[in-house]
């Protein structure tokens, strides 16, 4: 008979305070990891929870699965970005594999899933659904079950991106609070062999408090009110993951993951603005104002690149015979790009010790490269600064994020513990990838690792 795995999910969970600040502060996950397999996660490139989550699920990279981030575009016209749905992991993942063989999974709120798919037991839907009136769970009647029960289906917090941190602070508790509440109901209720879930408080908790610990933030105060925020947090969690894993029987594969980290952000780069100093990206009307960038604002014919705003740079180029309107030439496509990329590597930041950006084109980063990725992908300042998409700023640099406060921006790497009852004493590993989870997971319950899965087997049953 297989083991069963039993998946905490934790966005954002970040490496530098939960396995090391503040570990001391945190009982269980201190014990535990004296039993575990354990160390700092490398996660997808971008680090961001879509597509990171549904690559570490498949063992595949964005690439393959055609996911670069929040925003994907739709096709090469000049149509807005839309965000990914479920239908865009089309990659088989650890339920599907295991589902085709009788076994059961409940999967609940792991991006991205909404609408919920049909799955060999259930699944409810992430953060991206876009209401909790809307049918967020397969099978249908498991909403009215966790309404009857749990008295509702909290999806995310109302807006992470806000100045009310006492609100903001309490949503955060209630988010999580609501989660678990969840997976320890289903966990005890109904049949599963793989069973997962994900919390997104981690990740609101560090955009919305990361100023008020973090001593190397340019905007932290000492003595805040909020100065151990994270850390009564992170004890929460704890207390938590303790409530969980203890009603777990001893056939029982435990993983505690995060799909990237956390660091802090020293101010916004204006990635619009930018190529609109430089010649690259030309208006019909410079607004009066910040205003987010529209596709029916720009001047095409005379437009060579645009960007997205977000935790990354996504720059996209206007070629000729791929966009309508498009004006670089097929040939002049690896120069320009070349001339680009020198540029942005060449940028000075202000108040700010990052001393670098990186920039990848695609076929870099993955062997197959599906969908429409950006034409570059650049780490503002390495990720200490955030692309900001809008225009009207008259200026390169801005303290604030343009959707609203932002104190943190996502890091490379994430967590990783796994136990079971055979180990004995602990072991901090190495070079941990984000792929390595899926063939993990599967080679301890028992199944062949698909070929084509990245990742290697961390630890064996």
């Amino acid at each position: 008979m297989s083991k069963k795995v039993f998946v905490i999910g934790l966005d954002c969970l970040t490496p530098q305070y939960f396995l090391d600040e503040y570990l001391d502060s945190l009982p269980y996950t201190r014990a535990l990891l004296k039993r575990s397999v354990w160390g700092r996660m490398r996660s997808t490139i971008p680090p961001i929870t879509c597509p990171a989550w549904a690559c570490m699920m498949t063992g595949k990279d964005p690439g393959t699965l055609g996911i670069y981030g929040f925003k994907t575009r739709p096709d090469y016209t000049y149509r807005q970005p839309v965000l990914p749905t479920s239908a865009f992991v089309k990659e088989r993942t650890i339920w599907d594999i295991i589902g085709e063989k009788g076994k059961k999974s409940i999967v609940v709120a792991v991006p991205p899933s909404f609408p919920p798919k049909k799955i060999n037991g259930i699944m409810i839907s992430c953060f991206l659904t876009p209401d909790a009136s809307l049918d967020y769970a397969y099978p249908p009647e498991i909403k009215s079950e966790i309404e009857h029960n749990i008295g509702g289906y909290m999806i995310d917090v109302e807006n992470f991106r806000t100045e009310e941190k006492d609100a903001l602070l309490k949503q955060i508790y209630s988010l999580s609070e609501n989660k678990f509440r969840i997976a320890e109901y289903l966990m005890e209720r109904k049949k599963w062999d793989y069973f997962m879930f994900v919390d997104m408080g981690p990740d609101r908790i560090h955009h919305g408090f990361w100023k008020y610990f973090d001593k190397t933030h340019n905007k932290y105060v000492s003595g805040n009110k909020y100065e151990n925020s994270l850390r009564d947090y992170y004890s929460f969690l704890d207390g938590k993951i303790r409530s969980l894993a203890e009603r777990l029987d001893d056939d029982t594969t435990v993983l505690v993951v995060s799909d990237h980290g956390a660091k802090k952000i020293d101010g916004g780069f204006c990635i619009n603005e930018w190529l609109i100093k430089k010649g690259y990206l030309k208006l019909k009307e410079y607004p009066k104002e910040p205003t987010k960038l529209a596709m029916s604002m720009v001047d095409w014919k005379n437009t060579k690149a645009w960007g997205e705003g977000g935790y990354y740079a996504r720059v996209f180029f206007n070629v000729k015979g791929r966009e309508p309107e498009g004006n670089i030439e097929e040939k002049d496509y690896g120069k320009f790009a070349d001339q680009i990329t020198r540029e942005l590597k060449d940028i000075k930041y202000i108040n700010s010790d990052a001393d670098k950006t990186v920039v990848y084109r695609a076929e870099e980063l993955y062997k197959e490269v599906k969908g429409i990725p950006p034409d570059l992908f650049v780490f503002l300042g390495d990720l200490y600064w955030r692309s900001i998409g809008s225009v009207g700023y008259k200026d390169i640099f801005t303290p604030e994020n343009d959707t609203g406060p932002d104190d943190a921006n996502h890091n490379y790497e994430g967590v990783f513990i796994m136990h079971d009852k055979t180990m004995k004493e602990g072991r901090r590993l190495d070079n941990i990838s984000i792929y390595d989870v899926a063939p993990t997971v599967l080679e301890n319950m028992g199944f062949d690792v698909p070929s084509d899965m990245k990742g290697k087997v961390l630890y064996g049953a």
